[in-house]
């Protein structure tokens, strides 16, 4: 695992370094900013929200108290009329009659009139006229408790109703005649009252339905669809969602249970707040902080632009300077740049290059000498051995006694002769030559095989050697046919001077095999082998084993010509059983090869 990790780090620039970090603080940092000043900002918004709810709860008991307090003075008021006790003496039917105009005079959204033994006698209320049942079992709960203001819901509507008795001469000695009781509505205009004054939706509920609220129609429906029991028991500070929105809510009971009616649950008060002002106040610090975030990612790429040309761009130079040392090229130039470490240290590295160069050119020139010696002594070796040969029997011709058998043997010595020297003068030719570009063109493998069999038959050291070219199959590249059939043509000729000095009856094999992957071209022979003593040397200059005259140069060539076609070219045995030289060509450095010549066509 450290180990990978060690690979890891060494893989990244230091400019790749240095900006992780800044990325990972950025990016890691914001969001837990974000989540921290969010949790914050809920826990002020909720806390001040439960603050607004309470406030409210209070704003409505306030004006509960104002209600109350003006509800029981006027029911005071017209218990003590004496028309009005003079009126519930009369028969019932006069009673409902009369009764109307003291209501008119209240002014109240309620009002009713009872017998003394509590048995309505008539009600009157604004909006649509109640049931006379409900308002009697109603008021069956008011008149045990004279002295104070009782909430009744009647009909989806709520009343807040206070009683008094009507008795004739002393209220403790006198006879009572009946009961009065009068009430206002706790409607739409109480909720607005009470919302304006606490800032917040406000909602009246009775038996576990909305009575009146300050909320839109479509969300008093989603109020008694999602709330539960917030509409029917106590809730304290309780999350709700309604179209969208999300609000903080208190429900407080506005009467004690033993004033409810009926089986339903008894009257509530609902407080909504929204959590709207407090959703754009996040919103707003979200805003603030992600342009506090990315005026601090600019910053720091400022400053990384800063570094990175101080610091990383001449450390990166230095780096490529010392991998284009590294890969032998001596007049890559480093500019003194970045900070005096990094400037003293480019001018060490430019004293280290310049010695390092002039070592390096100290050291070609004496390969170069070394190089051409060798090559000197073996080319006056070969050439002397050939103009001797010839210079020899053009002497043994030159006799007029020599007959002619003879002299045609000599002739075809001195022939020889020239085609070794005309090798030798081909292969330092096309040695000089290598490195150069290739001109590809499609053209026959199985031809250019054929055309440098051929050649190699004509040579003195193919004689008697047996060339037998199998499965030759009709295979077409883009290949520079020459230089292919000279790698082709010393491969087969080494071959043959192997074969010769076998034991067996000479034998070379040439074969060309095509995969989807590659071209192969495969030259055996039946001679010795190749020796283990030359195996890891075979394919440099001037490396000659087992044979009377040449350069060395046929598979330095070989490979050289393999290589510039983008293949290979190996030795698959070769150790007393024969020696196999195979040509391997990939068909897509072939293409690639194809696709470089065309781009040179068009520069020129």
């Amino acid at each position: 695992m450290s180990e990978r990790k060690t690979g890891l780090m060494r893989g990244l620039r230091i400019r790749t370094t240095l900006l992780l970090p800044l990325l990972l603080l950025t990016f890691g940092g914001t969001p837990l900013s974000l989540l921290i000043l969010q949790t914050i900002v809920k826990q002020q918004a909720r806390a001040g929200l439960a603050s607004d709810l309470d406030h409210s709860v209070r704003t409505y008991q306030n004006l509960a108290r104002q209600r109350h307090e003006l509800l029981m003075r006027e029911s005071a008021l017209l218990a003590d009329l004496p028309s009005l006790k003079a009126l519930m003496t009369a028969d019932t039917r006069t009673i409902a009659d009369g009764g109307r105009e003291f209501w008119q005079v209240s002014g109240t959204d309620f009002f009713a009139l009872l017998d003394r033994n509590g048995k309505l006698i008539v009600a009157y209320n604004r909006g649509a006229a109640l049931k006379n049942g409900d308002v009697e079992q109603g008021l069956e709960s008011c008149l045990s408790r004279p002295e104070s203001t009782t909430l009744l819901p009647l009909d989806h509507r709520l009343y807040e109703v206070s009683t008094q008795p009507l008795v004739f001469g002393d209220r403790v000695s006198g006879s009572q005649l009946g009961f009065v009781a009068v009430g206002y509505a706790v409607d739409e205009s109480v909720a607005r009252e009470v919302s304006e004054a606490a800032a917040a939706e406000v909602t009246f509920a009775a038996g576990g339905s909305i009575i009146s609220s300050t909320l839109k129609p479509e969300l008093q429906t989603a109020l008694a669809a999602r709330s539960g029991d917030l509409l029917s028991s106590v809730a304290t500070a309780r999350n709700i969602q309604l179209g969208g929105v999300e609000y903080l809510a208190d429900s407080v009971p506005l009467s004690t249970p033993d004033a409810a009616l009926g089986a339903g649950p008894g009257p509530q008060l609902v407080v909504l707040k929204s959590f709207a002002q407090a959703t754009q106040l996040v919103q707003r610090v979200n805003h603030w902080v992600l342009t506090l975030v990315l005026m601090a990612l600019l910053a720091g790429a400022a400053m990384l632009v800063s570094i990175s040309r101080t610091l990383t761009r001449p450390i990166e130079a230095l780096v490529e300077g010392t991998r284009a040392l590294a890969l032998g090229n001596f007049n890559y130039r480093l500019n003194e740049g970045g900070v005096d470490e990094i400037r003293e240290l480019s001018r060490a590295f430019e004293r280290m290059r310049v010695e390092l160069q002039r070592t390096q050119n100290d050291l070609l020139d004496s390969e170069r000498l070394a190089t051409i010696g060798r090559m000197a002594s073996s080319i006056s070796h070969d050439l002397r051995h050939y103009l001797s040969a010839m210079y020899a029997n053009a002497e043994f011709m030159s006799s007029d006694s020599l007959p002619a058998a003879e002299r045609e043997e000599l002739f075809l010595e001195v022939r020889a002769a020239v085609q070794g020297m005309t090798d030798l003068l081909d292969s330092l030719l096309l040695f000089t030559q290598t490195g150069r570009a290739l001109q590809p063109m499609q053209d026959s493998i199985a031809g250019v095989v054929q055309r440098a069999i051929s050649l190699a038959r004509s040579h003195p050291a193919a004689r008697d050697v047996r060339i037998v070219a199998d499965d030759l199959s009709a295979v077409e590249a883009q290949i520079d046919a020459k230089k292919l059939g000279r790698a082709v043509y010393n491969l087969v000729l080494n071959a043959c001077q192997a074969a010769r000095r076998g034991t067996g009856c000479p034998l070379v094999k040439v074969r060309v095999e095509e995969d989807d992957e590659s071209i192969r071209i495969e030259v055996a022979d039946n001679g010795p082998g190749v020796p283990a003593s030359v195996r890891d040397t075979m394919f440099l200059p001037f490396v000659s084993e087992g044979k009377e005259s040449g350069l060395g140069l046929g598979l330095t060539l070989a490979q050289q010509i393999a290589q510039e076609h983008g293949g290979t070219i190996t030795l698959k045995s070769g150790d007393g059983e024969g020696s196999v030289f195979v040509i391997t060509l990939p068909k897509a450095a072939l293409e690639t090869l194809c696709e470089a010549a065309d781009r040179r066509a068009l520069h020129v």
